[in-house]
């Protein structure tokens, strides 16, 4: 099977981001940011979600029971409960999910807006859709104005503060509810200062290296939705039934065995 531009420049991606994530500054940062979502997640209760981003899972401490994770190809799936997908067009009906979380993907996604589109199409109404992504202005955005720094993760794509984001998401009907920050730290040095971390939190100042964004559907337009996945077995069994709306259930090539790893592949 022919892999597309798109699918391998994703790829690519997600093994650079993988290394970032395993730098000790990626470490420090991946740290803040868990922080930031931790108490969200307490607050968080449901039967499925998924995680779109470059690195591994960062919200592995919510109780929610089927959580997923995304790659897009089989061969950099690192879990059983991983989809293979392009990001734009995920195999789920609309209002799905209980938690989404956009993980750094919208900088350097091929096409963000669709990204977000979908992302927000299958989170459910009583859901929440969590957008990471990095502050333009902080100590992280100052080394984009190095000769060569925007060709390497992080600091290529195209950073967006939280107010261009909001303008995207009242595009797809919703609404910031929160935004926290978090990675606070002088230039030069990494953010694992635990005294300007709580002083940054405590009066969530936007200085830090990334911003959290909490936001839901408008509540004029929730819609009562059939919320099921449609699996006809546990996703343990021998086949994953999401379907997309106006599909068919996906036939049984689209399921792979890999090392005794199950994805779900999307062409």
């Amino acid at each position: 099977m022919s892999i597309s531009p798109t699918v391998s420049s994703l790829a690519a991606l997600v093994r650079e981001g993988r290394r970032f994530w395993a730098t000790p500054g990626g470490q420090a940062m991946r740290q803040a940011e868990r922080a930031c979502l931790g108490p969200v997640c307490e607050r968080l209760f449901g039967v499925h979600s998924l995680e779109l981003g470059l690195g591994g899972a960062l919200a592995d401490m919510c109780p929610v029971r089927h959580p997923m994770t995304w790659a897009p190809t089989r061969e950099l799936a690192e879990h059983p409960a991983t989809l293979v997908c392009s990001p734009e067009t995920l195999p789920f009906p609309d209002g799905c999910l209980s938690l989404v979380v956009i993980h750094h993907l919208l900088e350097v996604a091929p096409d963000p807006h669709r990204t977000l589109q979908e992302a927000a199409r299958v989170t459910r109404d009583d859901g929440r859709l969590i957008i990471f992504g990095w502050m333009p202005i902080s100590a992280a955005g100052l080394p984009r104005v190095l000769p060569g720094r925007r060709q390497r993760l992080p600091w290529r794509g195209q950073w967006r503060t939280p107010v261009r984001l909001r303008d995207w998401l009242t595009f797809v009907d919703f609404e910031i509810e929160r935004v926290d920050y978090c990675g606070f730290h002088l230039p030069g040095m990494l953010p694992c200062n635990a005294a300007l971390e709580t002083l940054g939190r405590r009066h969530n100042l936007p200085l830090g290296d990334s911003y959290m964004i909490q936001a839901t559907r408008r509540p004029q337009l929730a819609q009562s939705q059939d919320t099921r996945l449609g699996f006809s077995q546990p996703f343990g069994g021998s086949a994953l039934g999401a379907t997309r709306l106006g599909q068919s259930r996906f036939p049984p090539e689209l399921y792979h065995h890999n090392d005794q790893k199950r994805v779900t592949e999307v062409d």
